[in-house]
């Protein structure tokens, strides 16, 4: 047995450092390359240790790529999305929990189904509906397609978040003669604060990271989001490696703050979201 017992624990440690270097190696490629000069970049052999380390690549975002611009619309329309999803979610979630309705078990399989949509396939008709509304290149149109998106799953889990806070919580603040709003807000959401960051960071990190919706709802410069301006570095002329490795690795900065700061919450808030009614 203690044989067997070690013989597991090694193939779990020899595969979950597998999945490490796969996780951490591409990772770090991409910060050697971002720190490269263009002579480094582009030989033969490879050069997998810079010889002289720079930040020009960096320097040439802000300075002369417009990045700074890019990299405030995306934080912009992630955090507006994100908290209006959440919102939107928070309030049907509770409704969906608490209260019994005609057709309500057919709504959550509705949701679920919105869920595997491909987004390609209404991308057309919902071109077209916000070109005749103005609001094509618009951040604000970008926002309420985003929405529209994160809002579905994060009812889902909001519902999750709030079947697992008992109900005589909100009667004892009833009869304490609190109001029904009252003791949703100062009973139910401060409970389920852990579930609503883990909401707000995967709507957040959804958001950030799409590029498809951007691309097509976007054509000014000056309104361009993070991803499509680092898809803008790939041209006919080459692929700027060292500028596109650079902005990448500003990318991440955002991303790996908010689970940085919520990620206790994240995990409190997914295995509180796994409720079976």
């Amino acid at each position: 047995m203690r044989k067997k017992h070690i013989l597991a624990k090694s193939f779990r440690f020899f595969f979950l450092s597998l999945y490490l270097l796969a996780a951490v190696v591409p990772l770090f490629w991409i910060f050697i390359t971002s720190v490269k000069p263009s002579t480094e970049v582009y030989t033969y052999p490879l050069i997998y240790w810079p010889k002289h380390f720079t930040l020009e690549n960096y320097k040439f975002l802000f300075l002369f790529a417009n990045f700074s611009q890019y990299f405030k619309n995306s934080l912009f329309v992630s955090i507006i999305s994100s908290l209006v999803a959440m919102s939107f979610a928070t309030l049907s979630g509770y409704i969906m929990a608490r209260y019994k309705f005609k057709f309500k078990k057919t709504l959550i399989v509705f949701l679920f189904f919105a869920q595997m949509i491909p987004a390609y396939l209404i991308m057309i008709p919902q071109y077209k509906m916000f070109s005749d509304f103005g609001l094509i290149n618009n951040l604000w149109g970008l926002i309420i397609v985003y929405v529209n998106i994160a809002v579905s799953f994060s009812t889902i889990m909001a519902r999750g978040f709030f079947s697992r806070i008992p109900r005589s919580l909100e009667e004892a603040a009833l009869m304490d003669g609190c109001s029904r709003v009252g003791a949703i807000f100062r009973i139910t959401i401060p409970l389920s604060l852990p579930g609503l960051a883990a909401i707000f960071s995967f709507s957040f990190v959804n958001t950030w990271n799409e590029l498809f919706t951007a691309a097509l709802f976007l054509s000014s410069n000056s309104k361009l989001t993070v991803p499509v301006a680092l898809y803008s570095f790939i041209s006919k002329a080459g692929i700027q490696w060292n500028v596109m490795s650079a902005g990448l690795i500003v990318a991440l900065l955002p991303t790996i703050l908010v689970f940085a700061v919520a990620q206790r919450y994240i995990v409190a808030g997914l295995t509180q979201g796994a409720v079976k009614e």
